[in-house]
């Protein structure tokens, strides 16, 4: 892109957003957003239904493992298809495995939605997911209305119903639960960065999964939850990468003494 071009992308979304705070937000949107929770305790009681219409509560998925939660609904036109999609596409960048190292749990948000659509969108994932016997590891809920809304007031999810348009409006996110069903990370948009979200699992399983390389380089980020993003923390990369170095120099040392006192060296 041009440098004219850029500029004048730039002003159409400074006169966009200048527009959109002359004008508020609109009211359909009113009183909808993600507002965060981070160590909240959820109920894992709260009945639900799977995808085959057998009674479950988040207890069947918590306990020993993370999970990433999305609060969306199935027949959504756009939207929550999107929230979807984005968060399929960093998990499936990812080397861990849903069912073994985290469970991934989508919640519909529209209490008439039904198993059948549930078990519907599950096909589709798993469809796009690729990965046999990951099927243990996603989960498509059900409920009634007193069971979603009571999930989303602790999550801190504002959604409401709009007449005009026969649709929820909300807004666009997913959460990281730790095992004991504690809200640990909030990741919004439609896009999660894979790095993000792996951090995210491996801060709410405390270490336990992810690799020793993995555990050092999330010593050098840092979560932000203004923007639900990791962020390179420099002082702790600066550390990290000093140690590094003197531990790359101790070893080059060692390895020259060793040849400095070797039979070979003294003939």
């Amino acid at each position: 892109m041009s440098r004219a071009a850029r500029t004048s992308a730039s002003l159409a979304l400074l006169a966009g957003a200048a527009w959109a705070q002359s004008v508020g937000v609109p009211p359909a949107a009113q009183g909808v957003s993600i507002e965060q929770r981070l160590d909240s305790q959820i109920d894992k009681s709260i009945p639900f239904r799977d995808e085959t219409g057998k009674p479950v509560t988040l207890a069947d998925y918590l306990g020993r493992r993370p999970a990433i939660l999305a609060l969306v609904y199935y027949e959504c036109p756009m939207l929550c298809n999107m929230v979807l999609n984005g968060m399929m596409g960093s998990v499936k960048a990812l080397d861990f495995q849903p069912g073994r190292d985290y469970h991934v749990v989508a919640v519909s948000i529209n209490p008439k939605e039904t198993p059948e659509q549930a078990a519907a969108k599950k096909r589709a994932y798993l469809r796009r997911y690729g990965r046999e016997g990951s099927e243990h590891g996603w989960h498509f809920l059900t409920g009634d209305e007193p069971s979603i809304r009571k999930l989303a007031d602790t999550v801190g999810f504002r959604y409401r119903w709009d007449e005009p348009t026969k649709q929820y409006v909300h807004a666009s996110g997913i959460m990281v639960l730790t095992p004991e069903a504690r809200l640990s990370r909030y990741l919004y948009g439609i896009e999660y960065a894979p790095r993000d979200v792996k951090y995210a699992l491996m801060e709410a399983s405390e270490s336990r999964i992810g690799s020793p390389v993995d555990q050092l380089l999330l010593y050098c980020f840092h979560y932000d939850p203004m923007t639900g993003k990791y962020g390179l923390v420099i002082m702790n990369a600066l550390r990290l990468g000093g140690l590094l170095t003197l531990s790359a120099l101790a070893v080059f040392w060692m390895v020259m003494a060793l040849r400095r006192h070797s039979p070979e060296a003294r003939v």
